[in-house]
């Protein structure tokens, strides 16, 4: 039984792991210290053999919890109840964990508070676009990171963020903000602004 604990605490940490660079920025954001969200992009490219590595690991758990007991006849008490930590349930309860974290990167989102846009420009002229090059994002997490930081300055009229192409695409009001703060603001997130178009 020590080993299907090992095994199923190794699927969990496999899990939490595999989306350690996406959850990064969530809590980032909810702790205040966003410089450090993009410290785990690192893990990214190990994501797949993570992933593979926890249904590997859970699979292998479910299957050393369902498969038949052989029989051993002992004159030993066999009524002594389960440790919950050795039950199906709490099996269950680490694969849904599990599933939850793996899929992350999916639903990451929901966590990011929304924000209304809150500029009013008074003449077109005023409007200015700029695209950035951002090394260090890996997922729409980290994508959602960066338009929260960029949307909470005045001025910004829009902003599209694409971690595949690592750019960003900001429209604001040059009146009310500038280049210079915006490149503050993606690189305070632990982004960092490569390059201007």
């Amino acid at each position: 039984m020590k080993n299907n604990r090992k095994l199923i605490w190794t699927g969990v940490l496999t899990a939490i792991g595999s989306s350690l660079c996406c959850i990064t920025p969530l809590l980032a954001l909810i702790a205040g210290g966003t410089g450090f969200a993009s410290a785990f992009s690192w893990v990214e490219p190990l994501r797949p053999y993570l992933v593979g590595i926890s249904f590997l690991v859970l699979g292998f758990a479910w299957y050393q919890k369902l498969k038949p007991q052989k029989e051993v006849t002992c004159q030993c008490d066999t009524k002594a109840k389960t440790p919950f930590l050795q039950t199906k349930t709490f099996l269950a309860l680490v694969t849904v964990f599990s599933l939850s974290m793996l899929a992350f990167p999916y639903y990451s989102d929901l966590f990011y508070p929304k924000t209304g846009q809150k500029v009013i420009v008074v003449e077109s002229a005023n409007i200015q676009k700029v695209a950035l090059h951002i090394d260090g994002m890996t997922c729409d997490a980290c994508a959602k990171h960066v338009n929260h930081a960029v949307e909470n300055l005045d001025g910004i009229v829009g902003i599209q963020t694409s971690y595949e192409n690592g750019q960003t695409e900001i429209r604001f009001d040059q009146t009310k903000t500038n280049i210079q703060q915006i490149e503050k603001a993606i690189n305070s997130t632990g982004y960092l602004v490569k390059n201007k178009n």
